[in-house]
């Protein structure tokens, strides 16, 4: 079930949101229908279940230890006894990816690349999990009608691939230095976390130069731009309305060395990454 063959084909990260607040407005709190949510996402052809409990909207608050857990924790246990494939947990807090891999995730996605809490990568060392280490920068969030956003962020250099790389570096240093085998570690650039529109779209332009940067060259890639704000403000769209700008930042992604994309709908992005590997990747998938 944890056997990935990165490079044969891209996997699908499906979005399980248990929250009231999340940018992409497909939070929900029932546990029954979140852990129903997920079940048809497997259905739909999605590879792993990423359950967030916290919203890192840009601009959203954070909200405290017991909250978090109280959202994931039982819709882990559920998916994790009813799902036939991995489950991810959406933390930067040890102790509820502690509870987490406890109940059956074998991924934590941190978004703060294990910087945010001292003891969150022994954990991830001690149960041999995945961990997805994401590029992010503290910086002022923006408002507006079309959700949350950030300007473009000052880096030590212009170039946004050379400073996202450089950044990304070390973190996957100090998580090989914690204990956690490099065969478990996947980076993610962070698309729309602490970089603006223009950064966030020369990423994307140039995400093979990221995967070639020699400290992370052998990492498998995972690409987020469901429903994000670098769609809207390029196409001057709300988020119910960002599908195609999404496929079309999937299917770029993947032409660029994306390994795995993390999306909110499912069976369009299952489509459209099936469609893109047979042609980047010169194979055929009718499953």
């Amino acid at each position: 079930m944890n056997d990935f063959q990165w490079g044969s084909r891209t996997y699908i990260m499906g979005i399980v949101n248990v929250t009231p607040d999340s940018f992409s407005g497909d939070g929900v709190l029932d546990v029954d229908a979140v852990v129903k949510q997920g079940l048809r996402f497997e259905q739909e052809g999605a590879d792993i279940l990423d359950v967030g409990g916290e919203s890192t909207r840009p601009g959203s608050a954070r909200i405290d230890d017991e909250q978090e857990l109280e959202r994931v924790l039982p819709v882990i246990e559920q998916l994790a006894a009813r799902a036939k494939i991995p489950i991810s947990v959406d933390t930067s807090r040890a102790i509820v990816a502690q509870r987490a891999l406890q109940a059956g995730a074998t991924f934590v996605n941190d978004v703060w690349a294990l910087s945010r809490d001292a003891e969150i990568a022994r954990v991830v060392a001690q149960h041999d999990a995945f961990v997805v280490l994401m590029h992010n920068r503290d910086a002022q969030a923006i408002v507006g009608a079309l959700g949350g956003h950030y300007r473009n962020v000052e880096y030590a250099t212009q170039d946004i691939v050379q400073a996202v790389a450089s950044e990304l570096a070390p973190r996957v240093e100090y998580a090989e230095r914690a204990g956690i085998s490099r065969r478990k570690i996947i980076i993610d650039p962070g698309i729309g976390f602490g970089k603006g529109l223009e950064q966030n779209l020369e990423l994307l332009r140039r995400l093979r130069e990221l995967k070639n940067f020699p400290a992370l060259q052998d990492l498998p890639l995972l690409i987020g731009t469901s429903r994000k704000s670098v769609i809207g403000l390029t196409l001057n769209l709300a988020v119910q309305e960002r599908l195609e700008g999404t496929l079309a930042t999937l299917a770029l992604a993947i032409a660029q060395g994306a390994d795995i994309v993390r999306v909110h709908d499912v069976q369009a992005a299952v489509r459209a990454c099936r469609m893109s590997d047979a042609i980047v990747r010169g194979m055929k998938d009718k499953g």
